[in-house]
């Protein structure tokens, strides 16, 4: 079904004006974050040639934008990042005249305090982040919230996100905190408490943490929906856990960084993603949630129906989105730095 999709977007024949500008975009992006059917089809309909480079994190992303100043076009950052990186001046406004394709977008995700009118951003995809549990190996029950992480069992057997924001999430929710928790208080014991949780952890991964699932390297994994979705896809065992304490619920927005090119290529991009069915193509190969309302009616039931990609409202309401939180980040990375140095 999803190369029928796929096929379905290869054929669709929505004209896309042609350019007069270089005919290249640079697009920095996560890694396995978009069908290379999509790109091509891309190049295809207007002769715009894609350049793909990706990372693993936030941090790395606004790192390399922070030094290089150029180079790219199109990033694809977090909410939190989108309204750093905002505040820093470090975005290029969005020529929405261009974006014809903008009112496809759900209200629910547009007009988000870290953007406010989406002067800088277009929501790309959104998700969670939960407990992937290989109920072949632990059984069904083993796991239900994040405290069973810190079982004796799971020693040697966990996988944890390669990004500080999630892994504290992990012990913040667990203690009863927000995830967007600033005390300096409540921080220090959430890194006490992963202190413990450290020696568990067999790999940190963000960049295809199903891997280790699905190799059974681990047997437990806080991951990413989207990952979960195509590990569950190969091996039905590995199911996907919401954990009782709550859980991590974020969204990415693609965005034009200063010093970006290739302007009306980028608009081109953008406005061709938020085509409904390129936004359903996207959702149905990597397994997340888009933000694109119109998209609904090209997404299979068994996409549209599954609970790793689109969660009930039941289910929804225990999640909590990531926000900005300030010069608050500097104490999580201090920490993170820690951390990662006592696992090695």
């Amino acid at each position: 079904m999803k190369k029928l999709l796929l096929a379905i977007v290869l054929t669709l024949a929505f004209a896309v004006p042609a350019l007069a500008g270089s005919g290249e975009l640079y697009l920095y992006i996560w890694s396995e974050y978009i069908p290379d059917e999509v790109v091509e089809n891309f190049t295809k309909e207007t002769g715009i040639k894609v350049h793909l480079s990706t990372y693993d994190s936030n941090e790395a992303m606004y790192a390399k934008i922070k030094l290089a100043g150029d180079g790219y076009d199109l990033i694809v950052p977090s909410s939190d990042y989108v309204g750093l990186m905002r505040r820093q001046d470090m975005l290029l406004p969005l020529d929405k005249s261009k974006l014809t394709n903008f009112p496809n977008l759900s209200d629910k995700f547009t007009d988000q305090p870290f953007d406010p009118d989406n002067t800088f951003s277009v929501p790309y995809m959104w998700g969670s982040t939960a407990i992937a549990v290989n109920t072949g190996t632990l059984g069904e029950a083993a796991v239900t919230s994040y405290a069973d992480l810190w079982k004796p069992e799971m020693n040697g057997r966990l996988l944890l996100p390669n990004d500080p924001r999630e892994v504290f999430a992990i012990a913040l929710k667990s203690l009863g905190y927000s995830l967007n928790d600033t005390d300096p208080a409540h921080l220090e014991q959430a890194y006490q408490k992963l202190k413990a949780l450290m020696p568990y952890v067999r790999v940190f991964d963000s960049d295809s943490p199903k891997q280790a699932l699905l190799s059974g390297e681990v047997s437990v994994g806080v991951i990413w929906n989207g990952e979960a979705y195509i590990a569950n896809q190969e091996n039905p065992e590995i199911q996907y856990v919401y954990p009782k304490e709550g859980f991590s619920m974020w969204m990415d927005s693609l965005c034009i960084p200063k010093g970006a090119k290739n302007l009306d290529e980028a608009h081109a991009f953008l406005n061709y993603l938020l085509r409904p069915d390129v936004a359903a193509a996207i959702s149905t190969e990597m397994g997340y949630s888009t933000p694109n309302a119109k998209a609904a009616e090209f997404l299979e039931p068994e996409v549209a129906g599954n609970p790793i990609v689109y969660p009930d409202a039941a289910t929804a309401a225990h999640g909590e989105f990531q926000d900005d939180i300030g010069e608050a980040m500097k104490l999580y990375e201090d920490y993170w730095v820690k951390l990662k140095g006592s696992n090695d």
